[in-house]
């Protein structure tokens, strides 16, 4: 019989091996593969990262105005003005909206498959919401623009008229159409399906004993949720909801041709307004200049750098939480 090469396993805590437990080939072979790629990752990330900014350097050496304060587009001027600060308000405002809306909605949804539907239902509802999870963008955006749209302009009117009191849901143009609230429903649905299916895996996982151990003191279901599950789920719950963010901020298509191009800052969601990196740099690359794509290459590296610091956050938040969660 064929026998497997093994050696002593040196740990830090066992550096001769002395211990006596053996490891196999394989698992070395994996181990390094699994290092290599972890590093590749890391490499691919920062050759990006130069990239883009070697690309950006000559648009904003050409930028006569504020790069991150300027509020027009116009590569085509003498000199060029590049404006950061709409295309940042267009994508971070939209963005916003929509985890507003999609994370509450994809929780309890995830929750109901996991707690409440039986199980036949929770077996097609999740199949479901995996499915819509897979949907292309430009689905959601052509739906949007087509179907969804006459439904949201009487919501919008109704905003206007009972709680235009608020600056964020006046409108004073009368203009009702690819406006920073459809955008943001919008994004709000096409994150839904992500939200909710991550957040399911994530609420499946809670150790069976620990919801039969709160339901045998006498909890309610929704007692049990919050003292038994939440806990232990938080990390992966904020993960989804990080995931969701991360397809907003970065969606394409569907704010093209949904969210107004005009290149204004306006607080007022009911109104259109506003434009998002990804869409301004398709919209733009065509027609754009040499000077004109680098500037949308910058664009896109703020774009990247946010992304990175969103996610690196999340890794800050769900590190503080992981000795409340439960799991330990």
């Amino acid at each position: 019989m064929a026998t497997t090469s093994q050696e002593p396993t040196t740990t830090p805590n066992d550096p001769e091996g002395i211990s006596g437990v053996t490891v196999r080939r394989g698992d070395r072979t994996f181990l390094g593969l699994s290092t290599g790629a972890g590093l590749l990752v890391l490499v691919v990330m920062a050759a990006i990262a130069v990239f883009l900014v070697w690309k950006a350097i000559p648009s904003i050496q050409a930028d006569s105005a504020n790069f991150f304060t300027e509020g027009q587009w116009l590569p085509d001027s003498d000199p060029p003005v590049f404006g950061i600060a709409v295309l940042l308000f267009g994508t971070l405002w939209t963005s916003i909206i929509a985890l507003t809306i999609a994370v509450p909605i994809g929780y309890g949804i995830a929750l109901f498959i996991a707690f409440y539907a039986q199980r036949r239902l929770a077996s097609t509802l999740a199949f479901v919401v995996d499915l819509l999870a897979a949907v292309p963008s430009i689905i959601f955006g052509l739906w949007g623009l087509y179907n969804f749209m006459p439904y949201v302009v009487p919501f919008s009117q109704w905003l206007s008229e009972y709680l235009g009191f608020i600056p964020i849901f006046a409108n004073s143009q009368e203009l009702w159409t690819k406006s920073i609230l459809m955008a943001g429903l919008v994004l709000a649905i096409m994150i839904l399906p992500t939200v909710s299916a991550i957040s399911r895996e994530v609420f499946v996982q809670v150790p069976r004993m620990h919801v039969e151990a709160a339901l045998a003191l006498g909890a309610t279901r929704w007692e049990m949720i919050r003292m038994a599950v939440f806990p232990f789920s938080r990390p992966g719950m904020i993960s989804a909801a990080m995931l969701g963010l991360g397809r907003a901020l970065g969606e394409t298509i569907a704010v093209a041709l949904i969210l107004s191009a005009a290149f204004e800052i306006n607080w007022a969601i009911t109104e259109p307004g506003g434009n998002s990196f990804a869409a301004n740099i398709a919209l733009k690359w065509g027609e754009a200049g040499d000077v004109g794509r680098s500037a949308l290459i910058a664009s896109g590296l703020v774009l990247f750098f946010i992304t990175l610091i969103v996610n690196m956050s999340a890794r800050w938040v769900i590190a503080r939480r992981k000795e409340f969660s439960g799991a330990n």
